[in-house]
């Protein structure tokens, strides 16, 4: 795989906290932040995933957002109930 060098800034205290870890986990501070990366795109690519379906089920099941409301506000109720 082709790799690429990029320049990026960051902050010195988040410098700080990104070689902290770096060196806790015995690595560089490259790995570190390809980590990060891959990380974030792959939370990105999940949560996109659930917005698809969730727009996809309210279509079909013709939910409102008072609906969703009035879910929330029993789901709350019953809790209090406890």
């Amino acid at each position: 795989m082709k790799s690429s060098t990029v320049n990026i800034s960051f902050n010195d205290e988040l410098l700080k906290k990104i070689d902290q870890v770096a060196r806790q986990e015995s690595r560089s501070r490259s790995e570190l932040i390809r980590e990060a990366a891959r990380s974030y795109l792959e939370r990105k690519q999940r949560w996109n995933q659930i917005f698809v379906f969730s727009e996809g089920q309210v279509e079909r099941k013709k939910i409102r957002e008072e609906d969703i409301t009035e879910e929330i506000n029993k789901y709350r109720e019953g809790q209090r109930k406890r």
